[in-house]
């Protein structure tokens, strides 16, 4: 099982190489996002500290649901989810390694880039390492959490709006706890609460959001 995972990994990642368009849109969002937002408030240094929290997580949560839209897409148009469906292999062990494969290459590179984008808003240096460790717990749930209304909507051709509709409730916890723990450091507070909930959420939806996912595929694919 852990040679099929690690197989399965790295032809998403394969496919993914071969598709650079759809890992560079949501980083070029996040960065734009971030970019522009103090042109739109202005250079007051003390301001954009303070709504930098936020405005990081925001941003990062957005970027990750913008690539999520298609992230089965191209596997149901081609057949590979019929196959999935009819494999003798476990369904939620071959969808967790392609949502890993995504974030890998999409979440991960969000969490790397998210320091130099938190530095032009004035973040101090002191709170990065909050930022980078709130941002790796969390940016792995935002994926499996938007890979369940992902596999849901996979056969509408129009299905972003659904997908936003039933899985941005679901990032509120994920919102609160992130942006508090990036707050709570910046105040010169404790963070290691925000942190160890973020932990146990990733874990949580490591265990059970697979099972759902498959769930969601057989009701998508069968229709």
């Amino acid at each position: 099982m852990n040679s099929l995972f690690m197989l399965l990994v790295v032809r998403e990642a394969r496919l993914l190489c071969r598709r650079p368009a759809e890992l560079a849109n949501p980083l070029v969002f996040f960065a734009i996002v971030i970019a522009l937002f103090p042109l739109a408030v202005g250079p007051q240094t003390q301001l954009l500290q303070s709504l930098s929290p936020g405005l990081v997580w925001v941003a990062a949560l957005l970027a990750v649901l913008l690539s999520l839209d298609g992230l089965f897409r191209s596997d149901f148009e081609d057949g590979s989810l019929e196959q999935w469906l009819l494999s003798s292999h476990p369904l939620p062990v071959l969808v967790l390694a392609k949502v890993m494969a995504h974030w890998l290459f999409s979440g991960l590179a969000l969490v790397l880039l998210s320091p130099l984008l938190a530095l032009m808003l004035g973040l101090p240096g002191r709170c990065l390492p909050v930022l980078l460790a709130s941002l790796l717990l969390g940016t792995p749930i935002l994926s499996l959490l938007g890979a369940i209304g992902a596999a849901l909507t996979v056969g509408l051709k129009r299905g972003g709006l659904l997908l936003a509709l039933l899985i941005l409730p679901l990032y509120i916890p994920v919102l609160i706890l992130g942006s508090g723990a990036l707050q709570a450091s910046l105040q010169g507070l404790p963070v290691a609460g925000h942190l160890l909930w973020l932990a146990s959420l990733a874990a949580l939806t490591i265990t059970l959001t697979p099972f759902a996912i498959a769930a969601g595929l057989k009701i998508s694919v069968s229709e």
